[in-house]
């Protein structure tokens, strides 16, 4: 074989084995911090963010702002340890996180809003009904239809719970002080 065919070769196979370890380091966010469900980076949107980290926050398309203007939580499982499932539905039970602003939204595996005909994705901070303590109950999946119900779909899910201009506890991120929402499997087929 020519040597100019052998080094092509060599080229060729090593992009590609390039592609699939740069593909694999970033398909997952770096977790560093779990609270129940719940799991953040403290590396997103921090000076501390290396190459991969950013490349992940792009793939999962997060709009990184810095930590003292947004923190970004992920549960892909209930407080179980269970997937997160569409064909099963779920209650989140809190108060608001210590934020100006918090949502929570639903994302389909390929990190898109799951498509529903009520075009019901996240309930925020404003959007919210309330409980008469000012808690709040939000239903996932299943065909709930009430004013905190958010469809899912019939596949796996995740959820982000957004946190804008977070307050001081927050900003520590420490599991045993910072108090984020429950996520509760209520029933599943």
């Amino acid at each position: 074989m020519h040597w100019a065919v052998k080094t092509l070769l060599i080229v060729v196979a090593g992009a590609i084995l390039g592609v699939l370890v740069t593909a694999a380091a970033v398909r997952q966010l770096p977790a560093s911090i779990t609270n129940g469900p719940w799991t953040t980076s403290v590396a997103i949107g921090s000076p501390q963010s290396d190459p991969y980290t950013r490349a992940a926050e792009a793939l999962h398309g997060l709009f990184a702002l810095k930590r003292d203007e947004t923190i970004y939580f992920t549960a892909t499982t209930d407080d179980a340890g269970n997937s997160l499932d569409g064909r099963c539905s779920y209650e989140i039970r809190g108060e608001d996180p210590d934020a100006r602003w918090w949502s929570i939204t639903v994302y389909g595996t390929d990190d898109f809003l799951i498509p529903n005909p009520e075009h019901r994705y996240s309930v925020a901070k404003t959007t919210v009904a309330r409980n008469a303590n000012g808690s709040f109950d939000i239903r996932i999946g299943g065909s709930d239809r009430s004013p905190n119900w958010i469809p899912a779909g019939s596949g796996r899910f995740s959820l982000t719970l957004r946190l804008y201009n977070p307050g001081a506890v927050m900003t520590t991120l420490d599991p045993q002080v910072v108090a984020l929402p429950t996520l509760k499997r209520v029933s599943c087929p």
